[in-house]
């Protein structure tokens, strides 16, 4: 069997056109896992920065505080924990402000500062 000219050229421009789309299909999934990566590394950095935001406001305005914090003061630490979305420091937060004596609240405070820094994923 002969093949033309033309048909040769066809085949040949076919396979190339092939290995292409092949090679491209495969350069796309890569690129859509590198993407999901970096959209997982994106939101947690946004829950680090939010529980470092949080950590900071709870130590300037509580551990810091001369004197009884003040409503505005617990309304915007409330907000902010509950703008946390997250379920364990939340309760914590509660156990913290719920506590009957001083010594009961250095021990949640203690608890929530520490679960507040273990919260913080580093890469």
């Amino acid at each position: 069997m002969i093949i033309s000219k033309t048909s040769a050229f066809s085949i040949i421009i076919a396979v190339i056109l092939l290995v292409a789309v092949i090679f491209l299909t495969i350069k796309c999934n890569n690129l859509n896992n590198d993407l999901k990566a970096a959209k997982t590394a994106v939101e947690s950095q946004k829950i680090n920065t939010k529980t470092l935001d949080f950590t900071k406001l709870f130590i300037d305005k509580v551990l810091k505080a001369e004197s009884e914090i003040d409503f505005d003061t617990r309304l915007v630490l409330e907000n902010g924990v509950r703008n946390l979305n997250d379920s364990d420091i939340l309760a914590q937060w509660q156990k913290f402000t719920g506590s009957k004596d001083e010594v009961e609240a250095q021990k949640e405070v203690k608890a929530l500062l520490e679960m507040l820094v273990n919260k913080i994923e580093v890469k």
